[in-house]
């Protein structure tokens, strides 16, 4: 009876090496699946993340957790804008002149108020007729918001800047300091102004991109002096002040300017450098479009909540948000609800950068490390995301192993 027992055992081992063998794929995904689970989750101190294959989950860990989100909360900013303003929309900025030949400009929130386009907007002037400008009043008043952006602190970084119905250049000055201490602008679309020179004492020799708003005054006054030196730059002639003031209700618009850049780029762009204030500026105008201007947190956050509610039933509970940019801490998401948005943005999923064959968005903040994309197979995109609200940042090794998981599963 021994004898037969160690004989069965024998012969069950055997048979077993040679069912391997012989279909392999029926025994080892199984252990791999094992071997890749356990080395992720010892990766991972607080978080979670997911995979999908044709839009259905192929592994995840503590999706129904939420967790800080950091940039990726991008993305649900992106599709709400796609889907409510078009791929085609354009910011515009209105001009005015009265008879004493001083300009007005009303913002309207545009992200892209940059250098190259002010220069396209003074050349508009001049075929309008304009030679001469004295004053200039900046009209901020489409924007209604405290002087803070949620989530944002008073540093110069440059992701740390504040919103405006009416700014340039991303409210952040790039110069550059020589080994005399001589302060220039670093960019030739950017002439060298006043407010540079200030701003750039005591920084060392080298190029530097700084944020203007840390004193929010500072917004009115960058803005005034790039527009009147982009204004000599065109042959227009006249001077005088540069300060806020609402257009006069009597005066008709001389030039309305759209921006050169359809919304489709613009976000492109704000992904790619992860722009939390060109994410924001969108988020605004989102509230002002569904509930008329002025712009204002409020109207945001309930277009927004709205938006979600009617757009993803099931996990839009599980998606607090505090501005459309994910830099506040207050924004909390779940890996489930991160997979829905992603799942719904898939159409534009080429706006996302693309690295080592991933789309993939990037989200961090101090303790907070995040990934969502897609993995690409056969012509197919599916779904991948990690959350980390951790000291360790193990988001690389962790998506690693999760491709070469779902790469298992995509035979």
């Amino acid at each position: 009876m021994v004898f037969s027992m160690a004989r069965l055992s024998f012969i069950n081992i055997y048979g077993l090496i040679f069912i391997i063998l012989l279909f392999p794929g029926l025994i080892l995904p199984a252990f791999a699946d094992e071997s890749y689970k356990e080395k992720i989750n010892r990766l991972i101190e607080n978080g979670s993340y997911a995979a999908t294959k044709n839009g259905l989950y192929i592994f995840s860990h503590n999706t129904d957790a939420s967790f800080i989100p950091a940039s990726i909360w991008k993305l649900a900013t992106t599709l709400a804008a796609l889907e409510t303003l078009g791929r085609d929309y354009h910011f515009k900025t209105e001009f005015y002149q009265d008879k004493g030949h001083n300009l007005y400009i009303k913002g309207y929130g545009d992200p892209s108020l940059i250098s190259e386009e002010i220069d396209i907007i003074f050349k508009a002037l001049k075929e309008k007729g304009v030679s001469k400008i004295n004053n200039i009043y900046l009209d901020n008043s489409r924007f209604k918001i405290p002087q803070v952006t949620p989530g944002v602190s008073k540093s110069f970084n440059p992701y740390d800047v504040i919103n405006s119905a009416l700014a340039v250049n991303f409210n952040t000055v790039y110069f550059k300091v020589d080994k005399n201490g001589s302060i220039s602008s670093a960019e030739i679309q950017t002439p060298t102004l006043s407010i540079m020179k200030e701003m750039g004492r005591g920084f060392k020799s080298g190029k530097h991109r700084i944020n203007i708003s840390k004193s929010p005054e500072n917004i009115s006054r960058y803005t005034g002096e790039l527009f009147r030196a982009i204004q000599e730059r065109n042959g227009i002639t006249g001077k005088g002040i540069a300060t806020e003031m609402t257009v006069p209700a009597d005066l008709s618009p001389l030039y309305v300017h759209y921006s050169s850049k359809a919304l489709y780029e613009v976000i492109r762009e704000m992904l790619l450098y992860s722009s939390n204030y060109t994410a924001n500026q969108i988020y605004l105008t989102l509230g002002a479009t569904a509930y008329g201007y002025p712009a204002s947190w409020e109207k945001s956050h309930r277009f927004m909540r709205e938006y979600l509610d009617k757009n993803f039933p099931v996990s839009s509970k599980e998606m607090i948000f505090d501005e459309g940019s994910g830099i506040s801490r207050n924004n909390l998401i779940t890996a489930r609800a991160m997979v829905d948005i992603l799942e719904k943005i898939r159409p534009y999923a080429e706006l996302l950068p693309l690295e080592k064959g991933r789309y993939i968005k990037s989200g961090t903040l101090n303790g907070v490390y995040t990934y969502a994309g897609y993995f690409q197979n056969k012509g197919k995109l599916d779904s991948f995301v990690i959350i980390l609200n951790q000291k360790m940042n193990n988001r690389d090794r962790i998506l690693d192993l999760m491709e070469k998981w779902y790469r298992g599963f995509s035979k």
